[in-house]
This record gives C-alpha cells, structure tokens and sequence, in this order.
C-alpha cells in the first residue's frame, strides 16, 4: 500500500482561536523517552515495518508510474513522526483518529500508525467517508490526552494488481482478483448509470439497510462529467472521492474544532492497496 497524495495540515489550539502551522518534512529524528515507554517515536516506526518485507522495486515503479508522487508506508510514517514530534506530538499525549474504509485492506495503515501512537477512534465507513460526522469528532475530542493532540488520518483506498490493473488486488486466501475499493467502484456505476442515461435514480437512496453506501452514491454525483472524461476511470475514482471526502473532514473540523485540546494534525491521502506478499 502507499499513500498519495499525502497532505498534512496542523491546528495549533491558542488561546484566542485555531491558526494554521507552516508544514514541512522534518530532518532530526525524534528523540523523545516518554514515562512509562522505552522506545522513541522512532524507535516504534522502526520496531513496525522491521516485520514487513523489503520493498518490491517492480511493484513500487509500476504504483508510481500510474500514482506519481506515492510512498510506502514506512516512508509515510517516518516523515509523520518527524513532523509532528517536532509540534510536541507524542505516543503518550496523542489519540489517533481514523476515517478509513471499513475494508480489512484499510487496516494496515491504520494497524501501523496504532502501533506508534496507540488506540484509534473510529470515524469512518464506506470509501473512507467520515460517517461519525459531527457527534463522533465531538466525542473523539473529548477523549484527547489533557494538554494533548490528535491526529487524524483519513481516505479512499484503490487497489492494484501485480499485472498494474486498477481497481482490482489480489487477497490473501481467495484465488479471485477481488474489486478495491469495492463500495466505490459500486458507487462509480451507479454514477455512470445515471450520466449514460440508462439508470434511474432510486427513491430508496437511503434505506437505512444500506444507507453508508447510499451516501456514497450520492456524494460523488458531482464528478460524473470528471470521471466521464477521465483517460482511466478506475484511476480517477479515488482522487475525485479524496476531494469529496476533503471538503467534508474540512466541514467537521471546523466545526468541531472548539472542543480540541493542544492541537490537531489532519493526515489526508489516498491508500493504494498491492498485493499481500508485497510492502505496503
């Protein structure tokens, strides 16, 4: 799996208001004991991905060559932890929050940054949307450490096989090349039904049994005339849920913002899920 694009931005809480960090990649390695922990921040990244398999270089070029400016995960969390140790963000005073894909595929990120930081609340469903909406990133703020920050990681997932299809990846324990992201891709051809003209739109949208995936459906309706153009739909696809879900994590934040402690981190990207025997 890599990420791209990878897009942080920092909320320092004052106490007059919210203000915008400056953003960058840190250089010094962290070098932070916290009481009770043995291990430095990255000291914990290492610990992670020492288990994972070395990097593929045939399926890192071919990830990059259809997502430009992707990386590993590895990569991803060591620049995460640089950045935001620098801002005073530590295991100890951090909650992570999520707002990924309900697909086990999505968990490897998440698995990864719970390991460094510790327990995650849960703000995502279907695609990544941020279904806890308001109420959850109210309860999730309450929860933060005392003088402590949070930081949010959220996106759409795609996947791709060895053979460099898109939208498709390879499982482990199932022969079949499964859909990824499959709710999206779902919520693609509804799309495509209704932009073709030969779907109609159905009044049970939001029939609680399946109301997530009727959410998705309807929130990607704006990029119909986007994907309809796009050279490769299945590689557009994400990117056009990464602004969507964009618009609304912005939306909840701001909102919710008051009620965070020290300061917030927000961590937006898109997931790209490869094959299981390869590095994420």
């Amino acid at each position: 799996m890599k990420l791209s694009p990878a897009v942080i931005t920092l909320f320092v809480a004052t106490t007059e208001a919210f203000t915008v960090a400056p953003t960058g990649h840190g250089t010094s390695k962290i070098n932070m004991i916290i009481n009770g922990e043995t291990e430095t921040a990255s000291e914990k990244v290492a610990s992670v991905f020492s288990k994972l398999p070395e990097e593929n270089a045939v399926v890192d070029k071919l990830v990059k060559t259809n997502f430009p400016g992707a990386i590993s995960n590895k990569d991803l969390a060591t620049r995460v932890v640089e950045l935001l140790g620098e801002k005073g963000f530590k295991p100890s005073n951090t909650l992570l929050a999520t707002s990924l894909c309900a697909d086990e595929l999505a968990r490897e990120l998440e698995d990864e940054f719970v390991e460094i930081y510790g327990n995650n609340f849960n703000l995502g469903g279907l695609s990544g949307f941020p279904f806890a909406g308001n109420t959850g990133f109210g309860a999730m703020a309450a929860h933060i450490p005392d003088d402590g920050f949070c930081l949010v990681i959220h996106g759409p997932h795609v996947g791709i096989t060895k053979e460099g299809q898109i939208g498709k990846v390879e499982r482990s324990g199932i022969a079949l090349v499964d859909n990824c992201c499959g709710s999206a891709i779902a919520a693609s051809n509804y799309l495509k039904g209704i932009t073709d003209g030969g779907a109609t739109i159905t009044p049970k949208i939001q029939q609680f049994t399946d109301f997530q995936q009727g959410a998705v459906q309807e929130l990607i309706l704006p990029f119909g005339k986007r994907l309809g153009r796009a050279e490769n739909r299945m590689r557009e696809l994400p990117y056009a849920l990464y602004d969507s879900q964009e618009a609304l994590v912005t939306d909840i934040v701001n909102t919710g913002k008051g009620g965070i402690k020290k300061g917030l981190a927000v961590l937006g990207g898109i997931q790209i899920n490869t094959s299981p025997d390869t590095l994420d």
